[in-house]
Parts: C-alpha cells; structure tokens; sequence
C-alpha cells in the first residue's frame, strides 16, 4: 500500500520507518529541509514514561494563578483573540477532576511505557546513538507540600508497574552528586529509574537514516496547503509542488495539525503551546562529574527539566499561550538561566548557551490523538504535547500496525479523535 506520510518530525519520521518495515511504500513530506527541525529540534531531551502525566489535574487552576505571578514563572498568556485558546482552555479545566486525571494518566502512561519497551528494541536491533543515557528522571520538590502531594501518581505508576522511589535529600545527592552544592534548596525528590535520555534531533536523524535504508522517500521542502476530500476519503494533498495522492494518509504535523482538518469539518482541540529550552556547554566536560546532572532533574517549582546530552546541559521548560508565535522571549531565557544557575551553579556558562523555542500540539486531556477517523483513509497522530519523544517509537509501531490492519499490542481505547 502507498502511504503518504505528513510531517517529519520524531513521530512522522519514526512512524514512516515503521510503516516501510510493514512493506509499505512510504512517501514523507516536509516543508523544512530536513528532518527534527521543528519541536523535535532542541526539547528537554527526555524518554519519560514515568513522567507521562497530563497537565489538567486536581488543584491546576489555582496552581496556575500563582504560576502566573512568579517571578520565573512556567505558564505565560499572552492576551490574544482567539477562540479556539477559549475553547481548548474550557475542555482542559473539563479535566482538572481527580477521575478524569486518572483516566488520562492511565491512557498517557500505557502509550509510554509500550513505546519505550519499542525504543529499546530499535537500539538492539540497530545500534542507534544519540547520546542516550538510561539513568532515570529525578523529580525534585522544592517544598515539602510538593514531596506529600505524590500520592497519586505513585499509585498510577503502582498500576502500571512503572519503578519509582521515593528519596529525601540525601538520596537525591547519592543520584546527582552535583545536588550536594545546593542541598538547602529541596527537600526530598521521586526518582523514575526507567526514564531515559537523549537528544531527540539526533535520533529523528538517525531513525531517517534507517527510514531511507528502509525504502521510504523524502520530500523535504515541501509545503502543504490543504486535504482534498472526496467520497469520504481523502483524494489528494495539495502541496506547493503540486497534487500527491496514495492509498492511505497519516497526518503527523503536530501543532498544525488541526489547521488541516477543519476546513475537512474536522475539530481536532490540539493547540500550540510554546516551549523554550537552553542548550548549556559542560565546563571541562570530561572532568563534570559532581558539577553536572548526570541524567535529568525536573525542577517541579519551575516545570523546567535539566538534562544531561553528552558536554551539553539542555534546560527544557515553559507552557507560553501565544498561539503560532515563534517568537523568542528574553524573559523566558532568563527563567531557564536561573533554573541551571540554582541547581548546577558550576555546571556549565549560560552566556554562552543556545536559545530555542518550539510548539508542542497539546490536547486539553494530555492523550495524543492516535489512529482512524471519519474519513476512511485518513490517519492521525499528533498531540503529544511534551512527550512526543517520550512516545515517538511507540506511537510510530502503533500506528503500522493500525493501517496494516494487524491488531496493535496494546490496548488503544480513548487514544482516537472519537473520544471528544
């Protein structure tokens, strides 16, 4: 079957791979000029199955009040018309119950898990490098409200049989001995030891590599301006070098996702959500033991995660509400600075760290939106919000064995546009 793939970020360019493995012929379009280049670009660099957790939950709305007024604060809204903000924003205070938390963690955390078990499996079965690390995601609380409040998601992860461990000061030293410099400033961490790091460009570029060896054609540059629709299915995509056709079409474009559907009649409620991240140089890099993280620190105050690529620190953070604005924001780089200055203060030098920001495609309940829809040969896979790497190879398995019509490993209820 020809299958024509929209978007070659981690998750187009991972589900095209495995799509060629099926016996597909894979076709990817992309209007940058290569692979990663957008949100998969410079993220926080982490596979976090243990940290799967939609944003809505018990407690976020007031939660976000006092974002709003921090100093270094993770949530920014920049005033704006737009009603499909109002609409996105109503859902998602739909979900801050302690039931529909539950529902959507459970839903997040079996994609997760699922794809890391994947991940795993791709780097045997290829020897794939991208400075990965398998260390684990240490949570850190600031303050002792934020330590007692972990109750439940530890009983999610209980669930799910995802490791965790509960440690106080001295345990997070003994996992990232750079700690002990500032050890006044927390009181106790989660640790997730099944999480995993990395940077996600280089794999995105490696997993193309292994597309290409694959039999699936790249079409970078290429700039898609509309689904055509017909018989209740899609005849075509018009791009900017002309109409392309196949039997089956998966529509991978993350946050700009829905600006295709809707002229198709179709409400996908993915909307952009700006991050920011600072890609830190390692002083004396090979000698950083003790002044680094070793693997990743979540910062729970300031929602920013430091994590360790190679001789860089990358610091990952921020939910701005701006809309399609790529706009880079000093602010929001002074707020990472202090994050990396706070913790890691011999770490490396933040003037001379790289700015970057990106659109994760959020969905009001944190579940992607995997899988068919109303139109017979149209496919959809966007939404991860902030876990797209964390999700990526499962998704991409998934997502195979979904249009090959092979039953998929896992169970995919709640993960289709049919649940809104």
């Amino acid at each position: 079957m020809k299958v024509l793939v929209l978007g070659a970020g981690v998750i187009g360019t991972t589900a095209s791979y495995y799509l060629a493995r099926a016996g597909h012929e894979v076709t990817v379009v992309e209007r940058r000029e290569g692979p990663g280049l957008e949100t998969s670009f410079a993220n926080a660099g982490e596979v976090s199955p243990g940290y799967s957790a939609p944003w809505a939950g018990p407690g976020v709305p007031l939660k976000a009040v006092k974002w709003l007024l921090m100093r270094h604060r993770p949530l920014v809204i920049r005033p704006r018309l737009d009603l499909h903000l109002v609409l996105w924003g109503l859902s998602m205070l739909r979900n801050c119950t302690a039931a529909r938390y539950e529902i959507n963690k459970s839903r997040m955390v079996r994609v997760a898990e699922y794809s890391r078990d994947v991940l795993r499996q791709l780097r045997a079965d290829t020897g794939i490098r991208y400075d990965e690390r398998m260390q684990g995601t240490l949570q850190l609380f600031r303050t002792q409200h934020q330590l007692d409040g972990t109750g439940a998601d530890i009983e999610v992860l209980k669930r799910f049989g995802v490791g965790w461990e509960l440690l106080d000061r001295d345990g997070c030293i003994r996992q990232e001995p750079a700690l002990a410099r500032v050890k006044d400033k927390f009181v106790g961490g989660l640790l997730l030891p099944g999480d995993e790091t990395g940077d996600c460009f280089k794999s995105t570029s490696e997993i193309a590599k292994l597309a290409r060896a694959a039999g699936v054609s790249f079409s970078f540059g290429t700039g898609i301006r509309q689904l055509n629709a017909r018989g209740g299915q899609i005849d075509s995509v018009e791009t900017d070098r002309g109409a392309l056709q196949a039997d089956a079409y998966l529509l991978a474009l993350g946050s700009y996702s829905p600006l295709l559907l809707r002229p198709l009649g179709l409400k996908l409620p993915v909307y952009p959500v700006k991050g920011y991240s600072l890609t830190v140089p390692i002083a004396d890099a090979p000698t950083a033991l003790g002044r680094a993280p070793e693997s990743t620190v979540m910062d729970e105050t300031h929602k920013v995660a430091l994590t360790r690529l190679g001789d860089r620190i990358r610091a990952g953070g921020t939910a701005e509400l701006s809309g399609y604005d790529p706009s880079l924001h000093v602010a929001r780089r002074r707020t990472l600075e202090h994050v990396v200055s706070d913790l890691f203060p011999a770490g490396g030098d933040v003037a001379q760290a790289s700015f970057w920001s990106g659109l994760r495609p959020m969905t009001p309940d944190g579940t992607p939106v995997l899988g068919p829809t109303p139109l017979r040969n149209l496919w959809l896979s966007t939404g991860h919000g902030t876990l797209g790497w964390t999700m990526a190879t499962g998704t991409g398995q998934l997502m195979a064995d979904w249009i090959s019509g092979r039953q998929p490993a896992i169970d995919t209820e709640g993960l289709t546009i049919a649940r809104y």
